[in-house]
């Protein structure tokens, strides 16, 4: 057994749907006053040794600002470029408490504190300053997701590594809460369905505009279920579904292959299994949509 830390729906659901729902505010003030950067990437969360955080925002006079879902203080941390700093307790006891108070030190500050108040990627979803139901935020839990990613993050920085063509960073998409890492082949994609909920189409079809192959890791948030690792391909070649993939296996409902959690966790070498399935998943699919693999991969070692 390795020294990956336990995630479980039953005991962590509860404080991972808070973190996701927290995660969607950082996110969603990015939406409203940064600049659009292709497919969304200004606006996901980046990993880091305290938990997830937003890239610099802009302020009145000259300042910037950052926000951090900050899994060791657990609470969300903002610091500005002038010195000052602020936290909101992420046990505030409802959505509404945690988003009242997120509105309130950024307008104490004088920084953006307007967004979109409606959840996204999440069915028949409360709005923030409506969602008063009563959660229990567990420290233990929030520490052991943050354990996780720490410890998973060698897996997607080495496959991220190892790609030479257009790629995205190591990031965290808030919006259906998870890490994840994009290779691109460089080729202009046919029209995304859409259909996400609370998500317009158009941005849906920007984000899947090229030919994208995407690995990640899905930690259920406001859903209940079981963690797991991720991988597939738009748009999907034929044959895809019945190739063959290292420790994973293609998933129907989700439409990916798919690798538990708790099976990497109960592996000799976590690391080393996830690699082989993030690696054997993105070749099924490069070769059955005849991407050109030897001019974009790299070995990821120095020059």
């Amino acid at each position: 057994m390795s020294d990956w830390p336990e995630l479980s729906v039953q005991r962590d659901h509860e404080t991972l749907a808070i973190l996701h729902l927290a995660s969607q505010m950082l996110g969603k003030l990015r939406v409203a006053h940064t600049p659009w950067m292709n497919h969304g990437w200004h606006v996901a969360l980046q990993p880091n040794a305290r938990g997830l955080a937003t890239l610099p925002t802009e302020a009145s006079g000259g300042r910037t600002f950052t926000l951090t879902l900050d899994l060791c203080r657990h609470a969300i941390v903002l610091w500005v470029s002038d010195g000052s700093r602020e936290e909101v307790p992420l046990n505030a006891g409802s959505v509404a408490a945690l988003h009242r108070r997120l509105i309130a030190i950024l307008d104490e500050h004088d920084l953006p504190c307007d967004f979109n108040g409606l959840p996204s990627e999440i069915e028949n979803a409360v709005p923030f300053a409506d969602d008063r139901t009563t959660h229990d935020y567990s420290r233990e839990s929030a520490a052991r997701f943050r354990e996780a990613i720490a410890a998973m993050l060698p897996a997607f920085q080495r496959f991220r590594a190892g790609f030479a063509g257009k790629a995205s960073p190591v990031h965290f998409w808030w919006g259906a809460f998870d890490l994840a890492v994009s290779r691109f082949s460089g080729r202009k994609a046919p029209p995304h369905p859409g259909g996400m909920p609370g998500l317009p189409d158009r941005v849906s079809r920007e984000a899947y505009s090229h030919e994208v192959a995407s690995a990640g890791f899905w930690a259920g948030g406001a859903s209940a279920a079981e963690p797991f690792f991720y991988s597939y391909i738009y748009p999907e070649p034929g044959g895809y579904r019945a190739a063959k993939v290292a420790h994973g296996h293609f998933d129907e409902t989700f439409g990916e292959f798919v690798l538990p959690y708790s099976a990497a966790r109960a592996s000799d070498d976590p690391t080393g299994m996830l690699s082989e399935f993030f690696e054997s998943a993105y070749e099924a699919g490069a070769n059955l949509a005849k991407w050109d693999r030897p001019a974009l991969e790299r070995e990821p070692v120095a020059p």
